[in-house]
This record gives structure tokens, sequence and C-alpha cells, in this order.
């Protein structure tokens, strides 16, 4: 294991120091314990805005969609497509991530009664759009394509579809390239120009967003411009405020805020009623609002103003006689805003939140396909190994609390049962490591097409079979996976010593090209550097490269020049394609290359969360664990420490080697059970009862028959000092 030797030695085992002056801002502004603040604080989680994410579940936290520049564009073509009774192909990629985006707007654009056929990449297709799915949607007098978790790097393939006459539709989240391709609209949060406030979503979040603008666009607000206009009067200045924001598509698009001193600021001085010219204006208190103006310019003036408080109050009677300083006192997002917010804002969001409940109410049947929605986005964000970060985390514990408390979608209820997953129990390391392979495992074997029918077709019985199909492709994926990195282990591992022990190399037929991603990871982990592996088939390469220690994978490809057929990705994870007969080129380029590769210097050191004395480690402080899960990229497990906990009992479990241990600590008041994997055999050696021992840790549960047990599992322990 690499860093083993910081595991054994505590002095690696680094808490980095807090004070009090840290931790006591974010205890009073959000409410949390000490211990709880003190992580956040080590984590340099501290902004509210951050903080929000951790500590908020409601999907009122989750963006606009309308943030996102062209996306009522997007909404207007696809209503024009239904309008005019056009044909539509959405194209999406071959991974969970693709299939996702894929079922997500399909369902919707059926629902919504458009004339929508799919394609995927299957077999020999290459990664994203190609030229054969648009010829054949061109002889089918198809006009407009909507590509998602794809496309962003599909110039010539889109340039194609315009000489056809047919329109593109790109949604993607992949790393633009330095030329887009000239497609109609391009949504992608990593755009320059995207106007989306968070550029690390999925590719299933992306067309999760479109399908969320377009169920909008069934509603009486879509399109619709108001006006909120508050005055505040500063009696010490002497002076009255005006702050205005114009509202649309529940995105604020402008904002005014001017000072008006009484008796010296003319109206005709001001930009105000330039601002509210042909707009519905509303106040929190329109009563109160007229006269101000009246005391400010006189009655020759008139203001049509609306009362935005009985408005809202009929759906939210707990504001019908607060002000607009109690609404801002009562803000629960207002509290998570890193600046002070004014009222104007807060009656802002109380505006959104009323007209979500206003659409809750009217369009029930929007809400319930939002949840089928979210269950495949939480997949996806986990899938492509998004940062568990910003709404990141509000998609994957919105989409495991819908499998929870409502029931799997049609397609993972019957996979879940294939696999033998608990929907009760469902942790996004279930996700992760055993309902997500299976689904990628269709799209690796070429056959893509299966689990995106297992997700979308209405067929009990169909879904059942795919079920099947699915798990025993998943099946046949471990093996050639086995396999594969049993062959080239020793070839890759030479590769080192060409590239500088900087990269690692591996080009062999006998690898499958759908597992190029995983061969490549495993090579990567084994010897922590980044890796490409290579296959060959037709005469065309297929590759996959993964990376690590801050090491971009698309920046180093994008080098490569003109060899590519296509490529493209994310930071670490990338993927290519070319001619063979240019492999000699390719791997001559890299290993010129290879010497001036940086990577990040390895840190033997063990960053310790926080460090808690046995009598606290107690069931309720497990709470802990709740609060950072879901773990993933840039939020991973709490790593805890405890010292001078004494083993009372252990117990070794597992039929092959190596085996486990499970064990009793005292902590005084209780009794917490833990799991040391794979090291029963330091029992009686450095491991005995009735010692006291340092223990680094995560904490966890235990689901069996139906109960629910908290444990730890131990990462490393030593004797503690006294006890040696």
């Amino acid at each position: 294991m690499r860093g083993e030797a910081s595991y054994k030695d505590i002095s690696h085992w680094i808490k980095k120091p807090v004070t009090k002056q840290q931790i006591e801002p974010l205890c009073n502004s959000f409410n949390i314990s000490p211990l709880l603040a003190s992580v956040f604080v080590r984590r340099r989680i501290t902004k509210g805005s951050d903080l929000l994410y951790y500590l908020e579940d409601d999907l009122r936290f989750q963006h606009n969609p309308f943030s996102f520049n062209g996306i009522e564009d997007a909404v207007e073509r696809i209503l024009q497509a239904k309008e005019e009774g056009e044909k539509v192909l959405i194209f999406g990629d071959s991974d969970v991530d693709g299939i996702s985006s894929t079922a997500i707007l399909y369902e919707e654009l059926v629902r919504m009664g458009l004339d929508v056929q799919w394609r995927l990449p299957l077999d020999d297709d290459g990664y994203g759009l190609n030229l054969q799915a648009i010829d054949d949607f061109a002889a089918q007098d198809g006009t407009l394509i909507i590509t998602v978790d794809c496309g962003i790097s599909n110039n010539d393939e889109i340039a194609h579809a315009n000489d056809l006459g047919i329109e593109v539709i790109v949604t993607d989240h992949h790393n633009p390239p330095e030329n887009l391709p000239e497609a109609i609209i391009i949504i992608d949060p990593k755009m320059e120009d995207s106007n989306y406030p968070f550029d690390g979503i999925s590719g299933a979040a992306v067309a999760y967003k479109l399908v969320s603008a377009l169920r909008f666009a069934d509603t009486d607000f879509y399109g619709a411009e108001i006006c909120i206009l508050e005055l505040t009067e500063n009696e010490e200045e002497g002076c009255v405020y005006a702050d205005c924001v114009k509202i649309k598509n529940l995105v604020k698009i402008k904002e005014l805020h001017e000072k008006i001193i009484p008796g010296q600021t003319s109206i005709y001085d001001l930009k105000l009623p330039y601002f509210l010219q042909g707009q519905l204006i509303y106040s929190w208190d329109s009563k109160k609002t007229l006269n101000i103006l009246q005391g400010l310019f006189g009655r020759g003036i008139e203001f049509n103003i609306n009362d935005l408080r009985n408005e809202i109050s009929r759906v939210i009677p707990s504001v019908q006689n607060k002000s607009a300083a109690q609404i801002k006192a009562l803000s629960q997002i207002a509290k998570y805003n890193d600046q002070e917010t004014s009222e104007i804002e807060s009656i802002y969001n109380l505006y959104v939140t009323y007209c979500k409940k206003v659409i809750a109410q009217k369009k029930p049947g929007q809400i319930e396909a939002e949840q089928k929605d979210l269950q495949l986005v939480a997949l996806a964000a986990l899938a492509d190994i998004m940062p568990m970060k910003n709404e990141n985390r509000i998609f994957v514990r919105s989409g495991i609390a819908s499998i929870k408390k409502e029931r799997p979608r049609q397609g993972l209820a019957e996979l879940f049962n294939k696999l033998n997953i608990n929907k009760d129990a469902l942790t996004s390391t279930d996700l992760s490591w055993t309902v997500i392979p299976a689904l990628n495992a269709a799209g690796r074997m070429g056959k893509s097409d299966l689990s995106l029918k297992l997700l979308i077709s209405e067929n009990p019985r169909e879904r059942e079979q795919l079920a099947n199909t699915i798990y025993d492709l998943n099946e046949k994926r471990k093996d050639l996976v086995s396999q594969a990195c049993y062959k080239v282990h020793d070839t890759a591992e030479e590769s080192l010593s060409r590239h500088s022990n900087k990269l690692c190399i591996c080009v062999d037929q006998c690898i499958n090209k759908g597992v190029t991603g995983i061969v490549a990871t495993r090579l990567m982990q084994d010897f922590n550097v980044p890796t490409i592996a290579i296959t060959y088939e037709n005469e065309v390469c297929t590759g996959s490269m993964r990376s690590c220690r801050g090491f971009i994978a698309t920046d180093f490809l994008d080098n490569m020049g003109d060899i590519f057929i296509n490529h493209g990705g994310h930071n670490f994870a990338a993927g290519f394609s070319f001619y063979k007969d240019k492999l000699e080129i390719f791997l001559n380029k890299v290993q010129a290359a290879a010497a001036t590769v940086e990577l990040e210097e390895e840190c033997s050191d063990i960053f310790v969360d926080a460090e808690i004395p046995p009598e606290h480690l107690t069931p309720e402080n497990f709470s802990l664990m709740e609060t950072f899960e879901p773990c993933g990229a840039e939020s991973p497990e709490l790593v805890l420490m405890t010292r001078n906990i004494k083993l009372i009992d252990t117990m070794v479990l597992g039929k092959k080697e190596p085996h486990h241990l499970k064990m009793i600590f005292d902590t005084g008041k209780h009794k917490i059970p833990a799991m040391f994997w794979g090291q029963a055999d330091r029992l009686k050696k450095d491991i005995s009862i009735g010692k006291k021992y340092d223990i680094l840790y995560n904490m966890s549960r235990n689901y069996f028959n139906g109960n629910v047990t908290k444990q730890i599992i131990i990462k490393e322990m030593l004797p503690s000092k006294g006890e040696i």
C-alpha cells in the first residue's frame, strides 16, 4: 500500500490546529457544534456559500437552469420543433452519464409529444456524434439534433449536419476545445460565457437543467417579467434608498440601487422611472411604498404598484403580517450569504420559493418526474466522479433519498433486484461500486443501448430480461479487465523508465476497447503516475488516459496535434482514437513530452479531520459522518483519530485470505464496534485485547438483517504511549 509508512508512524497523522476565533463564528452563524465547525475549518470550508451544500438538502438551493446563457433559446427551439412536428434526435454517450442524460431528455420530450428518437455509440462507433448517425437521421428528414454528454468537440460532424440542413443543440459538460463547433446553441457549464455559477456538474445534470427549463416553460411564470421595488427610509442620513430588481424566469436580469434625498432629488434626475417603465411592479408593502413615493414626489405622479405580500401569503400564510425586515431576519438562505443580505434580496428569494410552491400545487406530475430524474443525476455525478460539492451534493442526496422514500425508478428497480441491493440501506458507495459498474458494462461491451432501454422501457418483463443481460455483461467485463491487467502489467511497469517515471503507457490488442479506461485506472493506482492504455482494431487505435497528482489529461492530449480522429474528456479522465499508422508517431510524442511532465509531490502525511477523545466517541457524534455524506471527489471520507482507547474484544472474520478483524472498543459509556480489513495476522502480534491504542478511522454503518449498527472502519492502530 502506498503511504503505508505514514500510517504506521503517528507523527505523520497531522491534525491542523484551529482556533476558537475560527470556530465560534461558524457555530453562532450556522448553529453547529464546535466539533463540526472544527472539521469545516480544517477542510477550508468556511464560506456560507460552500457550507450551504453540507447543511441543507432542499432542492430550492440548486441553481436556476435559466442561469445558463442560451437555455431559453434552446427551450424556444424545442417548442418550435414540437409546434411544427419536426423530427428530433437525441444523441448521447455510451457511459452511465451519457445514458442517464439521454433517458432524462428523451422521457421529457416524449411526455411533451415530440417526434423524438435516440441514438448512442455502439460497437465500433467512436466517442461523440458521428457522421453515420447524421446521415441516417437526414434520410428520415430529421431537422434537429440535441447532443447530451457529448458534442462540444464534434466540430466536423456538426458542420456536416449544418450542410444537410440539420440544426444542432449541444448540451455537454466536457472541457471545450479552443475552436467550438458551429451549433446553433451550446450549453456547457465549462464555457467561459456560460454564466452558470458552478462548472462541475455532469452531462446528466446539464440535460436535467434543460428538462427543468422545459417544464418551467409549461407554467404561467415562463417568460413573464416582473419588477420588485423596495424603498427604505434612513432617518439618520435623511434619505430614502430605492432598490429594484427585474426578474425573468425567476432569474435576476437587472438591478438598480439609488439614493433619494427628499427636497433635493428630482424624479427627473433618477434612473428609477426609466427602470420601471413598462414593468409589472410589485412591492412587499405596496401601500407603504406608495406613501413614500408620494411624500417624495407629490401626488401628481402615478405609480401602479401591486402588493407582493398579499400575493405570496395566499400560498405561504405565515408571511401575512411580516414586514420586509422580518422577512429578511427569517430568511433561511440569507444566513449563507457571505455578505450582508438586503431586504429586497430576501424578498426575491421568497418570491422564487412562492413560485415553486405554486408550480408544485398546479403541476404535481412535474415533481414526480423530477424525482425520477434526480435518481439518474445522482448516478451520473458519482459515475463521472464529479466534485462532491456545491449542488452535486444536493443532487446525490436527493437522488438517494428518492430511491429510499419513494422507490427506484423503472429500470433501476429491476437492476437493484438482480444485484441484491437493499434500497433502505443504500449509500453512494453502493451506487459507485455495484450499480454504476453494471450499467457501464453494457457500454463498455459495445451495447450501451441495453442500459438505456432498461431505463426507459415501459414493459416490466423486458426490463427484467435486460437487467439479467446487463448483469451477465458485467461479469464478462470483470473477466476482461482481470485478464488485460494481468497481461499488460509488466510491460506497463517497464514503460515507466522510458517516460522519466512520470508516465505509464501500455499498448496491447488484448485489451478490449471498452475497458481501456478501467485498465488505465488500475495501472495509475498501481504506479501513481498518469497512465495511458491503448488497444487497436480494424486499423483504429482507441485509448484512455487517467491522470493524477495534478496533471491535466486533456491539456496533455491537446498538445498531440492532428493525430487524433477525436479526443476529449475531463481534467483527469480522457479518451481518444487515431488511425493505427499514427501509433508510432503518438508514442514518440508521448515519450518526448514525458521529460517535461510536472507532477505534484506525494505527501506521506495523513491529514486528520478531528480528534475525538474516547468519552466523546458516542453514537450521537456519528451525525458528523452524515453531514459529509455523500463523499467523493474533493470531499473524501472523514479521517478521525482517537487516542488511548481500550480494545476489549476481537474476532477473526473471512473465509479467504486475508482475514479481517472485528473489534470492540470501550469508551466508558459505550462499546464501539470496529472493522480492520485484512489485518487479522496482526492479532497477538501488535494487537492484543485489553491494551489501549491510538486509532485512525472512518465512521460507517453496518446493515444486517434489517438492523443498523454504527461502527468505525480502522485505517491504522498503534499502541498508545505507555502500552508499547
